[in-house]
């Protein structure tokens, strides 16, 4: 499997990726976005930072582990294969898949992230559609201009109605023929409202139908495609705290109850400080605070200069 694969499936439980010698895979999630008539789910944006090089242990202990390989061979493994992209790069662009793309552009280095893949886990199944607007056409006829129709009918009605007596019968009773001619118009009458009726009617149920529809086509969401070639062990990502591994450092102590103690004054002050091993020279060293993204770690790491101690520096672990 190739050093990239490795460095993917990485994306999906962690915020940093680090390549020894080469640079850190930083990502960061996003919420969902609507852009006109597209909708986005949330997703992981990855960012490349060229100046994090030091090794901290992940990437190689992760390639031992999976391929059932010495620490140090895995290490030899992205030692190789960080050369092989560096020699390519130098003469054309280079090409990760699933994570991104490199070039040279103006002697530094520039990365253009691929976005087919959402390493944020708890967006599994979701992807962009573009849901089109509802169009709802006005009702084209007013109350007042239904009254002027059925008015207009009623008179066409009582004209075809007209009765005409003889001057010979004039005297003989007409009240069956005038009962008649209101009976005429009354079913007339009520014919059309029956129908105007079972028009508005129509109309509501054909609206109600094509809402029903177009609620179904915005519902209809296309699987994503993410690629796991080898599937982890911690299927339960989401229940886990991230890991704190941006440590902001504010000093090494031989003596570990030194080390407390300057834990206890910056408690004290405010800091959720610890510590957090020791160093090559046996050390315990001791944080004001860590992290689990490098973009938290750096704002915090400003303030904590600008008012605290400026020597201090974040350590990767």
């Amino acid at each position: 499997m190739t050093l990239e694969n490795y460095i993917k499936e990485l994306l999906y439980r962690y915020d940093c990726v680090i390549v020894p010698d080469f640079g850190a895979f930083i990502s960061n999630s996003k919420s969902a976005k609507v852009s006109d008539k597209k909708f986005t789910p949330p997703y992981k944006q990855v960012t490349f930072n060229s100046l994090i090089q030091n090794n901290d242990g992940l990437l190689a202990n992760h390639i031992a582990q999976t391929d059932k390989m010495p620490y140090d061979t895995a290490l030899n493994f992205i030692k190789f294969e960080v050369e092989e992209w560096v020699n390519k790069l130098l003469d054309e662009e280079l090409n990760l898949e699933g994570i991104g793309n490199f070039s040279i552009v103006d002697d530094n280095i520039h990365f253009e992230a691929d976005t087919t893949i959402n390493y944020l886990t708890s967006s599994f199944g979701l992807s962009s559609f573009i849901s089109n607007s509802i169009i709802r056409e006005a009702e084209q006829t007013s109350i007042n201009n239904n009254r002027e129709e059925y008015k207009n009918q009623v008179e066409k009605l009582e004209k075809q109605a007209l009765i005409y007596i003889n001057e010979d019968k004039r005297k003989k009773p007409t009240y069956f023929l005038k009962y008649a001619a209101v009976f005429m118009l009354g079913a007339s009458i009520i014919g059309l409202l029956g129908k105007k009726a079972y028009d508005d009617n129509l109309n509501k149920k054909q609206i109600i139908a094509l809402e029903k529809q177009q609620k179904v086509r915005e519902n209809e969401i296309q699987t994503a495609t993410f690629v796991i070639n080898s599937p982890l062990p911690t299927i339960t990502i989401n229940t886990v705290e991230p890991v704190k591994k941006f440590h902001i450092i504010a000093g090494a102590f031989r003596n570990e109850s030194n080390a407390r103690k300057k834990v206890t004054q910056l408690n004290k002050k405010g800091f959720d400080a610890s510590i957090v091993g020791e160093n090559k020279w046996n050390l315990s060293q001791v944080a004001f605070q860590s992290f689990s993204s490098l973009e938290k770690a750096n704002k915090a790491l400003a303030k904590i200069k600008r008012n605290t101690a400026k020597d201090a520096w974040i350590l990767v672990k």
